[in-house]
């Protein structure tokens, strides 16, 4: 093995470790100066080539009737679906109105599903969220608090960062830093890889403002475990 190329497998090496122990580097998605100068159609077609290269590299036939296809429907699918939450005209308008009934206590939303993909080997994180915040005079719209979640978790993503940027989107929503954020959720890249624990998930969290006491997170704990009745 020559120099050059004992150089290369110790840099993927460092780079694997790095991902395997889950290393995240800002609680902002890292993305260059230049993310948005190029069009969605010029992604796909661009994305397209690199995901063709990919499968010719695998030895696939890209000939066969199932597979001529996949391409395009992969580029497609990370710039318009499982990635469409990097782009900030995605973003959703996070409507706030005044608290005129004056509801002076937590309001919960809980179990609103992730959908999420890990940047680490790009493999789904599948969970849920549960998000709360005190009202210090205006309060959202029970549906955008799902949109922020989702919207987030349309990126590459660390649980941890994800768990951040929601409560930092509702704290700037709504004026307040009495938000907090739980997410419980499994990662492919540990349940069907590397260590292949299907059981194991993974539990996030982030408290802001009064929810910081410990009474206050014990209550907004105990509405997490309260069972659900239709």
């Amino acid at each position: 093995m020559n120099f050059n190329s004992m150089g290369l497998e110790k840099h993927l090496k460092k780079i694997e470790e790095l991902g395997e122990n889950h290393i995240g580097t800002s609680s902002d998605t890292p993305l260059r100066a230049d993310a948005f100068e190029l069009s969605d159609i010029e992604k796909i077609a661009l994305i397209k080539e690199d995901v063709k290269h990919i499968m010719e590299t695998l030895g696939l036939d890209l000939t066969d009737d199932s597979l001529q296809g996949t391409p395009n429907r992969v580029a497609k699918m990370f710039v318009n679906e499982i990635f469409g939450g990097l782009h900030p005209d995605r973003r959703p308008k996070a409507s706030t109105f005044d608290n005129k009934y004056k509801y002076g206590e937590m309001l919960v939303e809980k179990n609103i599903t992730v959908y999420s993909t890990c940047e680490h080997h790009l493999l789904p994180i599948v969970g849920k969220a549960h998000v709360a915040y005190i009202s210090s005079g205006q309060v959202i719209g029970l549906s955008k608090m799902n949109r922020i979640v989702d919207y987030y978790a349309k990126r590459p993503q660390v649980q941890e960062r994800l768990t951040i940027q929601i409560v930092k989107e509702l704290q700037k929503a709504l004026n307040t830093e009495d938000v907090a954020c739980v997410i419980d959720a499994k990662h492919l890249c540990v349940n069907s890889r590397g260590i292949r624990d299907i059981d194991s998930s993974t539990v996030t969290s982030e408290f802001g403002g009064k929810f910081k006491e410990a009474a206050v997170r014990r209550e907004f704990l105990d509405y997490i475990q309260m069972g659900t009745e239709f």
